[in-house]
């Protein structure tokens, strides 16, 4: 079992989270579509050769973003991070994947 944490512009919250639980992450036993989310502020500074979703090329940006955390089975995680990236907007989107003790989840 593994913890994903990601950081998700509000505009795109429940689209990110959807394609997410599509891919199985999420499930807790009987239940799916589990998460915890927090809003907070992102910030970044878009490099040269960036392609920014927000934000201009050079200039540090502050964005309103969700933290989301669920958990994701072992067999999933490659479906759940290909999800993720084809749902998320930015072109690096920011996450965290930690391996959880078996006796978790």
């Amino acid at each position: 079992m593994y913890k994903l944490c990601v950081y998700i512009p509000e505009s795109h919250l429940e689209t990110v989270k959807g394609a997410l639980f599509a891919a199985g992450a999420g499930r807790i036993g009987d239940y799916d579509s589990c998460c915890w989310q927090v809003l907070g502020a992102g910030q970044f500074r878009p490099l040269e050769g960036s392609q920014p979703f927000i934000g201009q090329t050079g200039a540090v940006e502050r964005v309103a973003e969700y933290r989301v955390e669920m958990v994701c089975a072992d067999e999933l995680v490659d479906a759940a991070l290909a999800a993720l990236r084809g749902a998320h907007p930015y072109e690096e989107p920011a996450f965290d994947l930690w391996k959880l003790d078996g006796r978790c989840g």
